[in-house]
């Protein structure tokens, strides 16, 4: 047991935040495979999906700044900032940029079927659609973040 209280003692509030954003990660693959019933690779390391790891990374982060440092240090207070801001962005500005490529994707196939031999070039691109989140997606990441945070033992 000694050995995994080892990386805590290093940096409490760092290995914190990772395993939130490992454990969201590990949740996606689990929810991916009882959902499509194949494993997606992409789901290991790729943005967007239920729950966000950006907002269990951050919330895990806040949490145990919180734990570590005191509710009233400055520290906890950039953490609340920086949370606010990651999960306000993960459910606008990068939940919008994935809707504007399914139009762009779908604009392109359309083009594509029309004209092919005119842009080649085009044969094979394909923007990103899932890179943001949805607000259930964002808050299930923080509800995961905030017991993350509370369960970790302090070291």
């Amino acid at each position: 047991m000694h050995w995994l209280l080892m990386p805590l003692q290093w940096n409490f509030v760092l290995v914190t935040a990772l395993l939130g954003s490992i454990s969201a990660q590990l949740i996606k693959v689990i929810l991916n495979l009882i959902i499509i019933g194949r494993f997606v690779p992409e789901r290991v390391w790729g943005a967007g999906g239920m729950p966000s790891s950006h907002s269990a990374t951050v919330c895990a982060m806040l949490v145990a700044t919180g734990r570590y440092c005191g509710p009233d240090s400055s520290l906890f207070a950039v953490a609340v900032v920086v949370s606010i801001i990651v999960m306000y962005d993960a459910m606008g500005v990068r939940r919008e940029t994935g809707e504007q490529a399914k139009v762009l994707n779908q604009m392109l196939n359309e083009w594509m079927d029309e004209g092919a031999q005119n842009f080649p070039w085009l044969a094979d691109k394909r923007l990103k659609e899932m890179v943001g989140h949805t607000p259930i997606q964002v808050l299930a990441g923080a509800i995961l973040g905030i017991v993350i945070g509370f369960i970790v033992p302090m070291p």
